[in-house]
């Protein structure tokens, strides 16, 4: 009898430990999306909101980290419109009311990203996302400085 408990729990050990790495494995997925703000400014004068023209910085990873596309490396921020299904809903969803400048990370789950089917050959199905996001416009708003001066020239004529 003791050595036929002893192999039952030895076997429910072993059990859980393999559910434990497979459960590992998939440790950076997300069910829900997670929106983390990383820097904010002080002072938010422009607010992203449904139907804006919003200029986004990104750098895209699997939860494992490997970067599967950057805007930043690239020097061009994407332009879209939030809300209107041009990205995944995932966007649509973590970047609403993101003051210009802010800066969020996003987990986006699967069934809000590129679903089972993924993006291949980079994105495979039911993956979780992971973006670094920076918002530098809104409806031609922008953080550099001279778009700022030559508006004020405009209102002043």
């Amino acid at each position: 009898m003791k050595i036929s408990s002893a192999a039952n729990v030895a076997a429910v050990v072993l059990l859980l430990a393999f559910i434990a790495l497979g459960s590992a494995k998939k440790s950076g997925d997300v069910k829900d999306l997670q929106i983390g703000v990383k820097y904010k400014p002080k002072v938010c004068e422009v607010q992203a909101h449904k139907g804006d023209s919003v200029k986004v910085h990104y750098r895209g990873k699997l939860t494992d980290g490997t970067v599967f596309d950057s805007s930043f490396e690239r020097g061009d921020p994407i332009e879209f419109e939030l809300g209107s299904g041009q990205v995944i809903k995932g966007w649509d969803q973590g970047l609403l009311g993101m003051c210009l400048g802010e800066k969020r990370k996003l987990k986006i789950p699967s069934k809000l990203g590129y679903g089972d089917q993924g993006s291949p050959p980079t994105i495979p199905g039911g993956a979780t996302l992971v973006f670094d996001t920076e918002l530098v416009g809104v409806n031609g708003k922008t953080l550099n400085a001279d778009n700022d001066d030559e508006k004020s020239e405009d209102n002043e004529l």
